[in-house]
């Protein structure tokens, strides 16, 4: 009755308040599952006995059905002899194999029962063991995302944090120190070619330097045009 007790008590236990009393729950959820696993491999083991437990009465009961057989036989042909004494005394031993086959039969329905019982608490304990070891993964995962905020927040609290970025501000200026020398040098370098865009642009530009000097030009013609009949009248 031990391992039943303490079969029941398992599947009844409740984890959470079983969790919340523990100091450190991790360590908690793996004795919890620890105790299922040696119990679930118990209770396995007592159900591997009953089965052999219950095949041997099974074959038992079938050399005393045969046994009932032959004492009935024997007491047909000693009747048949006209020794009913002796017919008498083989019906005795044929009752006494009979009434053993049925105590067998009696007891081998009580290991069915005791089998469906243990069938039925295997399964709930497996059932709990899966429970408990998905409370284990996600406990875990909890206590490794608290650790691992604990380290952030530290670091973030640190100065060192602070001496980083110093130091990042000051790559960032030799960067632009770096990228501004480059910049100059490629100012002063007089045979540096034109890009596409620059091309474009200087095309833009000649296009607007053709229209004002053409606007130029028919302002120079006008102006000409005006002066010339006044000096032809000066003339005359």
């Amino acid at each position: 009755m031990g391992i039943f007790n303490r079969t029941r008590d398992i599947i009844a236990a409740n984890f959470n308040e079983l969790l919340d009393k523990a100091d450190d729950p991790s360590k908690m959820i793996r004795m919890i599952i620890l105790e299922m696993e040696e119990t679930l491999v118990e209770v396995r083991a007592s159900a591997a006995r009953t089965i052999a437990d219950q095949k041997e009465m099974h074959r038992h009961t079938v050399k005393l059905d045969q046994l009932q057989a032959d004492w009935a036989d024997k007491a047909q042909l000693a009747l048949s002899k006209d020794r009913e004494d002796l017919a008498r005394a083989a019906l005795v031993e044929k009752k006494k194999a009979a009434d053993m086959a049925d105590q067998l039969k009696t007891e081998i329905t009580v290991l069915d029962d005791a089998l469906r019982a243990y069938e039925i608490d295997i399964e709930k304990l497996q059932t709990r063991l899966r429970e408990a070891r998905s409370r284990q993964t996600a406990i875990a995962a909890r206590l490794e995302s608290a650790e691992n905020r604990v380290k952030l927040r530290t670091l973030l609290a640190s100065e060192r944090v602070d001496e980083a970025m110093s130091r990042f501000d000051q790559l960032e200026r030799r960067v632009d120190y770096a990228e501004g020398r480059a910049d100059a040098l490629s100012l002063a370098d007089g045979t540096k070619q034109p890009s596409l865009a620059d091309e474009i642009a200087a095309l833009a530009g000649q296009d607007k330097i053709d229209e004002e000097l053409e606007e130029m030009k028919r302002a120079l013609q006008a102006q000409n045009s005006s002066v010339s009949p006044s000096q032809d009248k000066k003339e005359d």
